[in-house]
């Protein structure tokens, strides 16, 4: 079972700092470079580089939640979501599909987030 993980690349799960300017303020942000390639890949998609990514989902979050909490794990989140629905091909694999083109709604129509049951994971 472990050989499907750790056969990975180290470079992928080696962290890199990129400093980003959102909306004039400068922060920080270190993620592993797999998740920097995803988001990569979520931008390219839209014709967007990686800051304007960055900024489109910061300004979201806060319209749809009022605050942003750990924009670092939440964008490990979105990086993993977005991979998970291509794997239930409920976005298309296809990158030149673009994300704007899809319809939210029936992307997630009847999407269950992925949850570890806590319970059961406590030894």
């Amino acid at each position: 079972m472990c050989e499907i993980f750790i056969s990975a690349s180290p470079e992928s799960y080696e962290s890199r700092t990129r400093s980003v300017r959102l909306h004039g303020v400068v922060t920080s942000l270190r993620l592993e470079n797999l998740y920097w390639d995803v988001l990569g890949e979520i931008g390219e998609r839209d014709g967007m580089t990686v800051t304007q990514l960055l900024e489109r989902l910061y300004d979201e979050l806060v319209a749809a939640r009022g605050e942003v909490g750990n924009f670092a794990s939440f964008l490990r989140v979105s990086a993993l979501r977005y991979m998970a629905l291509q794997a239930h091909q409920r976005i298309p694999v296809d990158v030149n599909v673009p994300i704007r083109s899809l319809d939210a709604r029936r992307v997630l129509a009847d999407w269950q987030d992925v949850r570890v049951d806590r319970e059961s994971t406590v030894a």
